[in-house]
């Protein structure tokens, strides 16, 4: 399996990550042209080789107007208007380039997780969010390259580590705020972080979303053999090499360390059995199923087994013993196989299908999408097996 891992011990940034990957791309400076095609010259995208602690590596800036932004998103150069775009008009503009699809939806993804992390921030809806003009800009070409460039190198997953988030202050349009700033840090739910001795912001808003819509899991690089690396520089020059290395290589197939969380009840309803389940899908299990036992005095009793990743662990063990009466919880650490899965939308005469292919170990499956087949009976009032006959036939 083609895998990509981003090694983030000094933070993300949107220009490090996409210095990183167009160290990997086999002609950045072609690259580079097509993307300052794109954006109209609204902005100017450059690369540089860059020295961190006697490390060479990519170093990717964005101008605008002749100028660049300092490495603070809320720093703005002298003489650049402070205007202001909404989430509508970005939306906009990305929707009127020349993209493939993929990259258009991604770039939109990660701009709604943007505006959805300032929204709570600043207790607004999405709609009335609107970023500095200048940060849009800079934001708006890492995005788009680093989406580019994720279309472009074509890996099958997105691995990273845990982030390294700096500490300190940050200067923002709104004050000095504690590292992380309060939309990174919302950004960074669910994914491991952690602070250090460096005082000042590793991950910013911008790489922490590139992150979280990409990157399937987090933790240490897995086993693989590394056909390429690729070095992003940060702007400053730090006493730890400021860099952000990604690694593309082949892991045999998908493996990953998984937990398993169990107790054994006796004590539950089946509705409170159900709603206890709805809960835990929703804070993030990968499965939940109950196992018919029998327990002591010879009660009839099931066993939960919640399967979850590393870092929903703490997550699911609290709504285990919030939702359920158990006193005790079993974990096992378990490594799980599983195929490669990638989705496809087919046209037919009744309208959009999503088709998900699985693939791995020899084997290849294709299976029409169950709520995709589930409307099209409804709407026709037919079974469930016409509806997957018909879409067979298309």
């Amino acid at each position: 399996m083609k895998t990509l891992y981003l090694e983030c011990r000094m933070g993300a940034s949107g220009d490090m990550l996409s210095g990183a990957l167009l160290g990997l791309h086999p002609d950045p400076e072609a690259f580079i042209s097509r993307l300052n095609t794109l954006l109209g010259g609204k902005a100017e995208a450059s690369i540089s080789k860059d020295k961190k602690c006697g490390i060479t590596g990519t170093h990717f800036s964005v101008s605008i107007n002749g100028s660049t932004e300092n490495e603070n998103m809320y720093d703005f150069p002298s003489g650049i208007n402070r205007h202001h775009s909404s989430v509508s008009d970005i939306k906009e503009f990305i929707s009127s380039m020349e993209l493939p699809e993929r990259v258009r939806d991604d770039a939109l993804s990660v701009y709604a997780l943007l505006a959805e992390a300032e929204g709570k921030v600043h207790g607004q809806t999405v709609e009335n969010i609107h970023f500095h003009e200048i940060g849009t800009l800079d934001a708006l070409a890492d995005i788009l390259s680093f989406c580019m460039l994720i279309n472009e190198l074509a890996p099958d997953q997105i691995l990273a580590s845990p982030v390294h988030a700096g500490s300190g202050t940050v200067k923002c349009a709104h004050g000095i705020l504690p590292v992380p700033a309060p939309a990174t840090e919302i950004l960074l739910r669910d994914i491991p972080w952690y602070t250090g001795d460096i005082p000042f912001e590793l991950c910013t808003p911008t790489g922490a979303a590139l992150l979280k819509h990409f990157a399937v899991s987090f933790g240490p690089m897995p086993v693989m053999t590394v056909e390429k690396t690729g070095i992003g520089t940060g702007s400053r020059d730090l006493e730890a090499a400021n860099i952000l290395r990604a690694f593309l290589g082949d892991t045999s197939e998908q493996n990953e360390r998984i937990i398993e969380l169990k107790c054994n009840l006796d004590d539950m309803t089946g509705e409170e059995l159900g709603f206890a389940m709805e809960r835990l899908f929703e804070a993030g299990a990968l499965d939940v199923y109950f196992t018919n036992i029998s327990m002591k005095k010879c009660r009839p009793a099931v066993c939960l087994t919640c399967m979850c990743r590393e870092e929903k662990r703490g997550e699911l063990l609290e709504s285990i013993f919030k939702h359920t009466t158990t006193l005790g919880v079993r974990e096992y650490v378990c490594s799980r196989h599983s195929l490669r899965r990638s989705f496809e939308v087919a046209e037919t005469p009744s309208g959009e299908v999503r088709i998900k292919t699985s693939s791995g170990y020899g084997s290849v499956h294709t299976k029409a999408e169950f709520e995709d087949l589930a409307e099209i009976a409804r709407s026709r009032n037919i079974s469930l097996f016409e509806a997957r006959e018909m879409i067979n036939k298309a």
